[in-house]
């Protein structure tokens, strides 16, 4: 009787073990279709922030191109563009420049049979005073620099000399060149005498 009852509860004791196996690891089982539903969610969420990243990083490429496209296209515009203002920058002072041209010509050629120097030193003086005034409209402008303090950042400075008076030590004392500014920036420093 007791052998009886051993060997009932071995058949019910399996299936119970069986199922407990399902439940536990439902990858045994290749029928079981909860288990199949259960590993393809699974391969989906492992596949997905992959393929997502794999897109992200695609646009990501995308946009760089595209906007180091842009850049490289500004960069070639804006060097084109500056070229461009530099030769019409020119050509504007050089049209302008023209007439001044022609009348020193002019001026060459009366000096040839000219018997009247003061006529000559006339024409050449009204020459000069046109190109002035060109390039004054054009933003030139000549440096005041006789007499002034010595400034290092518009004089240069040739020699040092004794000062003649006490007033004129550390300041300008003769100019041989002039200097000039354009457009309040200075184009060309004076290089003057500075007394000591």
């Amino acid at each position: 009787m007791f052998n009886k009852n051993k060997k009932q509860e071995t058949p019910q004791t399996e299936e119970v073990n069986d199922m407990n196996n399902e439940a536990v690891n439902p990858d045994t089982d290749a029928e079981n279709p909860l288990a199949d539903e259960l590993n393809a969610g699974a391969e989906e969420v492992k596949v997905s922030p992959e393929s997502k990243l794999k897109e992200d990083l695609a646009q990501a490429n995308d946009k760089y191109l595209r906007l180091y496209a842009e850049f490289d296209n500004f960069k070639r515009r804006t060097s084109k563009e500056r070229v461009e203002l530099l030769q019409t920058a020119g050509k504007e002072v050089i049209v302008s420049l023209l007439p001044v041209l022609d009348d020193f010509e002019r001026a060459i050629k009366a000096m040839e049979t000219a018997q009247d120097v003061a006529a000559v030193k006339e024409g050449v003086t009204l020459v000069q005073s046109k190109l002035k005034n060109i390039l004054t409209q054009k933003g030139l402008k000549e440096m005041e620099a006789k007499g002034t303090a010595f400034d290092a950042d518009i004089h240069e400075a040739i020699t040092n000399i004794p000062a003649p008076t006490d007033d004129l030590k550390g300041k300008v004392v003769d100019e041989l060149e002039k200097g000039y500014y354009l457009n309040d920036k200075v184009v060309r420093f004076a290089k003057v005498v500075v007394g000591a």
